[in-house]
């Protein structure tokens, strides 16, 4: 664990101009060491290898165990679900080459691709599905990526522990023929299918292994490397259905951490396309590469997930309170998040399918009085300057997360007095830490949506949900969940979520900071990017012009 302790006299808006010239001196020394050799000496274009950079080490390439982004990237190259998404993030079909929906919405009839194949040849079956989806839910598994499939007929009883995972609502009716029943009408459950825990495994051995030996997938892709650390190998698969339509041969994605140390590799042409962009060098990015700069919002938001099972959160609704008050998120949009980032004062992001986005009642307060309201709050919870308040916040290693954390205690140190403590962990011990609620107080967390609706969101904050890093426990906020996976009417179902995320935003048992913009750099010569509002990338759609 590393940590870094912010002393009591630091003022934040001292710290985000010292901090972001120092970032710029950084960023700016990175592409100088680059700069001469690149215009003399252009980098030779390899047409036959994709190289991606990835914000961090994949904690799994298991569909059933993955609940990290960095390790979807990978994931959506090697499977594939029933359905799959076009460049721009239109539900498309996948293995399945089409499919029908009853009249009430309930049933899902899937025809098979006769053509899907494993990538060791063999027919890709409607009985791998179902065994695929029984294993998720299978609650012996406890696996993090079971509420995905809840939905589906059965799911939340299983889940649960209530029923056999044999009973879930998949069934193969033929070796091309999939039939899935729901509880309830869910309109998105196609684009549901494009999350990776509904993806088919060949078997548990060759899901769990990362041994190229051993590796069978149904994606376009197949893992022929994985050197943690360095470097994840993809080769086409032979076997895809539509490998005639894959036209990079090879892809290797490269974990890299830190967002300047892969804008240097970019500019040095060991990189084609980054995962992300240090914000210190936009400027000079927006001169120089225009055309290569790829900015969208898209549905995720970062926040801080309060530790209610800690005696300082517990039952101190004004001190939860306190926190969210005294973080200027403004000042933070001015300063150190240039890239389209928003505010956020609600956990749903704004344009999110069929929802009026939700906020704080305090959003619009003027900058004196939210501050007052923070004091005051933090009186009546027993802390003053006098009793002094020591937290610890955990975050993954970033550049950027941990800018913006710096700034967020800063502003706690100055309008409240907190101290604060850093947890800066490489991100699959984060993962690890993060289930373990006696290693930190606050943690900093983002949620990239499944797919578009609200419900997402939200269902990550149900009492049982594995995501619920906060141990938020209200009924009332369950049973309005339960009540809106139960309402087909979509207006009325818009109202149950908006009352559900008003409820829980009273609560304050998480800090939303800012809604996200995705922020790449792509090389000219790759053809075929998009932008997604879920921030997909799909190696399939894309191909290199070496001329």
């Amino acid at each position: 664990m590393a940590s870094l302790f912010i002393g009591r006299d630091l003022n934040w808006r001292r710290w985000m101009g010292l901090a972001v010239a120092l970032l710029t001196m950084s960023a700016n020394q990175g592409c100088g060491s680059n700069s001469h050799s690149s215009a003399t000496t252009p980098p030779q274009i390899n047409n036959e290898t994709l190289k991606r950079g990835l914000g961090g080490e994949p904690a799994s390439m298991d569909p059933g165990e993955a609940t990290d982004t960095f390790s979807f990237e990978v994931i959506r190259d090697l499977y594939e679900g029933l359905t799959t998404e076009s460049q721009d993030g239109k539900v498309v079909p996948g293995v399945a080459a089409s499919w029908t929906v009853n009249a009430s919405g309930t049933q899902y009839t899937f025809k098979l691709r006769h053509d899907a194949r494993w990538s060791n040849g063999t027919r890709v079956r409607a009985e791998d599905f179902v065994k695929a989806w029984r294993r998720v839910v299978d609650p012996t598994r406890a696996s993090p990526v079971a509420d995905t499939l809840r939905p589906v007929a059965g799911a939340a009883a299983i889940i649960a522990g209530r029923l056999s995972p044999t009973t879930l609502g998949v069934i193969a009716a033929q070796d091309d023929l999939l039939i899935v029943n729901l509880d309830q009408p869910a309109p998105y459950f196609p684009q549901l299918l494009t999350h990776s825990a509904t993806f088919p495994v060949y078997s548990e051995e060759t899901a769990k292994s990362h041994d190229p030996k051993n590796w069978i997938s149904n994606g376009p892709y197949m893992l022929t490397s994985w050197t943690p650390g360095s470097s994840i190998k993809l080769r086409r698969n032979p076997w895809y259905w539509d490998r005639g339509n894959v036209r990079i041969p090879n892809v290797e994605y490269v974990p890299i951490t830190d967002e300047s140390d892969e804008y240097r590799q970019y500019r040095a042409g060991q990189l084609d396309v980054t995962q992300s962009v240090p914000s210190a060098a936009l400027d000079s990015i927006r001169k120089e590469r225009p055309r290569e700069l790829i900015v969208a919002p898209f549905l995720a938001t970062a926040y801080y997930a309060i530790n209610l099972r800690s005696p300082y959160f517990a039952t101190n609704l004004n001190l939860r309170k306190a926190l969210a008050l005294a973080i200027d998120r403004k000042a933070l949009e001015s300063t150190i998040l240039p890239f389209g980032q928003r505010p956020a004062y609600g956990f749903v992001p704004p344009g999110t399918w069929n929802y009026g986005s939700q906020s704080w009642e305090w959003r619009n307060l003027p900058d004196s009085e939210r501050i007052q309201e923070a004091r005051k709050l933090y009186a009546l919870a027993g802390y003053s300057l006098h009793k002094q308040l020591r937290l610890r916040v955990l975050f993954n290693s970033n550049s950027s997360i941990k800018q913006v954390a710096i700034a967020i205690s800063s502003m706690w140190k100055q309008v409240l007095g907190i101290e604060t403590v850093f947890v800066d962990e490489e991100f699959r011990v984060f993962l690890e830490s993060r289930r373990d609620s006696s290693r930190w107080d606050l943690a900093r967390i983002g949620w990239t949506a499944d797919y578009n609706d609200a419900g997402n969101f939200l269902d990550t904050l149900r009492s049982s949900s594995p995501n619920n890093d906060a141990r938020y426990e209200r009924p009332e906020f369950n049973e309005l969940l339960d009540r809106a996976a139960t309402t087909a009417d979509p207006s009325a179902r818009r109202l149950i979520l908006e009352a559900a995320e008003k409820m829980m935003l009273s609560d304050y048992p998480i800090i939303p900071i800012y809604f996200f913009s995705s922020k790449r750099l792509i090389k000219p010569y790759v053809i075929g990017v998009k932008a997604n509002p879920l921030n997909r990338l799909y190696s399939k759609y894309l191909s290199i012009d070496a001329h």
